[in-house]
């Protein structure tokens, strides 16, 4: 009997090792584990260096809004803060040229633009997002003059970053009955 008590008492020695050994296993992947969580914060901490960069650099751009105003008799350019409480520069084909006919030309758009890009920078912005608009409304056409292109042209030549352009021009939604009667303006 003391040889059955010897064999069960080494099945009992080696059933105890055997945990230990699980246990043992099972320790290592949290070595492996703990060293894959020191190499994620490395990784994190590079990345969290970038984003204060991109940070850095988001922080140094100023971003303003240019509206944008292009009849057929003039072309009008209001630069403004984001918030459009705040007048930055304002610049017009009229104050270009002399006579009425040549407001609204591109070659008055393009000076003008240029005039209110040099205003800008000198205030520290680097961007725009642009607003067009026409006339529109009632009566008014709904596409812009041709100073409003050559004035985008010339804004992205001055340097200036440029966001969104977008079409500002009011829409009726079912307004006042036009003029010209049931049958229309006869001519």
């Amino acid at each position: 009997m003391t040889e059955e008590k010897k064999k069960k008492s080494k099945k009992k020695e080696s059933e105890a090792a055997a945990p230990k050994a699980v246990k043992e296993e099972k320790a290592e992947p949290k070595v492996e584990a703990k060293a894959a969580e020191e190499v994620k914060e490395e990784k994190t901490e590079d990345a969290s260096e970038k984003p204060t960069e991109e940070r850095k650099s988001r922080k140094s751009e100023l971003w303003g809004v240019l509206h944008i105003y292009s009849s057929k008799n003039n072309t009008i350019l209001h630069a403004t803060d984001l918030t459009g409480a705040e007048t930055l520069s304002i610049q017009s084909g009229g104050m270009i040229v002399k006579s009425d006919r040549e407001e609204s030309s591109p070659y008055a758009a393009m000076q003008a633009a240029s005039r209110l890009a040099e205003a800008v920078k000198e205030k520290g912005f680097t961007g725009l997002h642009i607003l067009v608009r026409a006339p529109g409304g009632h009566q008014g056409p709904k596409y812009p003059g041709k100073g409003a292109q050559a004035a985008i042209r010339s804004i992205s030549r001055s340097g200036l970053m440029i966001g969104r352009i977008q079409d500002v021009t009011p829409i009726p939604h079912d307004g006042c009955r036009p003029k010209g009667g049931k049958r229309g303006r006869r001519v």
